[in-house]
């Protein structure tokens, strides 16, 4: 599969590990879920588990319109401001990788497109 996300802890120094991350695709009626998945030991998702046939994982991620959502809440505790953190992101072409890294603290997180 083409998507990646990496989260890090820049509060710990550190990866953030088992973070509960759901991404869903835009359709005419909402956000559908199609995968999610829980970072490893080094903060990423490189392998996604589907959610029902929304999602091919030897065909997508297709050009479209997703949302990675970051249960940050749960990583982060008590601690955390912002309990969950939402990615609006567009996918142009199909076949070419795409990776969503999240800087995350207690108080503040930033995002961008990696490689």
């Amino acid at each position: 599969m083409s998507l990646s996300t990496h989260v890090l802890d820049t509060a710990a120094g550190r990866p953030a590990k088992d973070l509960f991350v759901r991404l869903s695709r835009r359709a005419a009626h909402g956000f559908v879920p199609v995968a999610e998945g829980r970072t490893d030991g080094d903060g990423r998702i490189r392998e996604w588990t589907p959610l029902g046939r929304e999602w091919d994982p030897a065909g997508d991620p297709r050009p479209g319109t997703y949302r990675l959502v970051f249960d940050t809440g749960a990583y982060l505790g008590d601690e955390a401001f912002f309990p969950e953190v939402s990615v609006v992101f567009s996918i142009r072409e199909a076949g070419e990788h795409y990776h969503v890294p999240l800087l995350l603290s207690p108080f503040a997180y930033s995002t961008y497109r990696g490689s």
